[in-house]
């Protein structure tokens, strides 16, 4: 990436983030962090509890990408074919039809994921790191770009089940809207007759300009003591004695093209250590468990990660500079 396409790539990124804050106000930071995942072709956890707007969120960066959304209620009784689709015998042909589940869009939306048996959450499994499905052994692709956005209530817990640690895994970041600020709030009482503020959200780019903006971001430049930062990040959250499963090499993957598309974003076609310091907690957090030892006696995972930063030093200035002009 040259710094010209850097400035460009910034100036798109802030126009595509002031669409979707059409529909979702004062949520900036967020809605900056679900279009990095976008654009570095990975997966959003939000966990909030009801009506802080994670479908409207889904809807309008859908709205934004010229793209198709699908929202799955995921309860007890939903079937893995519910979510990727089924064969069915025509009598007429004689041959088996696939028909397409929802999971065949540009946004998925997840509606609170813990509901639904572990059965069915591992559908998603597939799709989620090889963007494809496979009924009866054919393989079948989603397209590109393809986005879970999954929501869960940290609330209620009734009737849940928890996550696995490989699908957890599998969500490049895991943030939260949470509630608006006082401004924000009277606005959106101010105008409460609107049910659907996304579907005043326009259609600012087409899915294969994000696509070439995901493979634009793909060449920023990562230094190698960056990239040792993220390693010795990621080592430490292993050894940490608080700590019961640490981050995975697929974590450290994610982190590196999330940061790639972050710096991006920012201007930059080059990664500096306080990109990676940014993206931190929606990065690991849903990546460490605790001993549940270390839970008992107060310790937090935002804590862990806190200690972790203090610990290692990042690169010098020398080392976080663009890359050298050939």
């Amino acid at each position: 990436m040259t710094p010209e396409q850097a400035v460009w790539f910034a100036d798109a990124f802030g126009k595509l983030v002031s669409n979707v804050e059409r529909a979702v106000l004062g949520k900036t930071h967020t809605v900056r962090l679900a279009l990095t995942t976008l654009l570095a072709d990975g997966h959003l956890l939000l966990e909030d509890v009801p009506g802080t707007g994670k479908t409207m969120l889904a809807k309008a960066i859908a709205n934004t990408v010229q793209g198709t959304q699908n929202r799955i209620q995921f309860t007890p009784d939903l079937l893995p074919s519910d979510v990727t689709g089924v064969t069915i015998y025509d009598q007429r042909t004689g041959q088996f039809n696939f028909h397409k589940g929802p999971v065949f869009s540009t946004i998925l939306l997840a509606d609170e994921i813990n509901r639904a048996s572990p059965k069915t959450q591992s559908a998603l499994l597939e799709v989620m790191e090889e963007n494809r499905v496979t009924v009866d052994g054919v393989a079948h692709p989603v397209g590109a770009p393809f986005m879970v956005i999954a929501t869960q209530n940290p609330i209620e817990q009734a009737g849940t089940y928890r996550l696995p640690e490989a699908q957890l895994d599998r969500f490049m970041m895991k943030t939260t809207l949470g509630y608006p600020d006082h401004e924000n709030t009277v606005a959106l009482l101010a105008d409460a007759a609107n049910r659907h503020r996304e579907s005043g959200v326009a259609p600012l780019i087409t899915t294969k300009a994000v696509s070439d903006m995901a493979q634009l971001a793909t060449g920023v430049h990562v230094d190698a003591s960056v990239l040792s930062y993220i390693t010795r990040l990621a080592e430490e959250t292993r050894r940490a004695p608080e700590v019961k499963l640490g981050v995975s090499v697929r974590g450290c993957l994610a982190y590196v093209r999330a940061a790639k598309t972050w710096a991006a974003a920012n201007g930059r076609n080059y990664v500096v250590p306080d990109d990676v310091k940014e993206l931190v907690e929606p990065l690991l957090s849903h990546r460490i468990i605790l001993q549940p030892e270390a839970e008992f006696s107060g310790s937090t995972v935002i804590g862990v990660l806190s200690r972790v930063l203090a610990d290692i030093q990042p690169p010098a200035n020398r080392a976080a500079a663009a890359p050298a002009l050939r």
